[in-house]
C-alpha cells in the first residue's frame, strides 16, 4: 500500500527583537493560534496588550504574503493562524545606579514572533470542487477536435438553407 503525501503550504512572516519580554507575547499568540485571520485580527484589536499591536502587524505580513504570492493565490479571509509561536530573542542588559557607589542591572528582554497561515479546509474543498467541475485538458481537447461535417447535418439545416432565397 502505497502511502500519498499530500504538500501542506504554509505561510509565515516572523518579527525579531521585538521589545517585549516572550511570556507577555505568547499570552497573546496562544489566543490566536488555531483562529481564523478574521477572528484573530478582531482579537487582537480589542486585545489590551501594547503587545499585540506586534502580533497584529505580524499577522498582516503574513497574510501580504499570502497573497502576493503568485503561485499560491489565496485569498486573506481563506486563511487561518496553522501556528503562532514566540522564541526568545537577546537580552540588553543595561546598568542602573545604585546607593553606596554600586549598580544593579537592568535587563531588557527582547522576543521574536511567528506566525505560519494555511488555507482553511473549507477552502481546500471548494477548490477541489472546482476543480473538478472545470474540464481537463484531454476534454477540451476532444470538444475542440469534434467538427461537425456536411454528411452530419440535419434535415432542419437544409431546409432552413432553401427558403433562404
Amino acid at each position: 500500500m502505497a502511502v500519498v503525501e499530500t504538500q501542506d503550504l504554509k505561510v509565515r512572516a516572523q518579527a525579531k527583537f521585538v521589545r517585549s519580554s516572550a511570556r507577555k507575547a505568547r499570552l497573546i499568540t496562544d489566543l490566536i493560534r488555531g483562529r481564523s485571520v478574521p477572528e484573530a485580527r478582531t482579537i487582537l484589536a480589542f486585545s489590551s496588550r501594547a503587545v499585540a499591536n506586534d502580533v497584529e502587524k505580524v499577522l498582516s505580513s503574513a497574510v501580504a504574503n499570502a497573497e502576493s504570492r503568485p503561485d499560491l493565490h489565496w485569498q486573506g479571509d481563506d486563511l487561518y493562524v496553522a501556528s503562532a509561536f514566540v522564541d526568545e530573542g537577546r537580552t540588553l542588559k543595561r546598568f542602573r545606579p545604585r546607593a553606596r557607589g554600586r549598580a544593579s542591572a537592568i535587563h531588557k528582554r527582547t522576543c521574536h514572533i511567528t506566525v505560519e497561515l494555511a488555507r482553511t479546509p473549507e477552502a481546500l474543498a471548494a477548490e477541489a470542487a472546482a476543480a473538478a467541475a472545470r474540464p481537463s485538458r484531454r476534454q477540451k481537447a476532444q470538444v475542440e477536435t469534434e467538427v461537425v461535417t456536411p454528411e452530419e447535418q440535419t434535415p432542419e439545416t437544409e431546409a432552413t438553407e432553401g427558403t433562404e432565397e
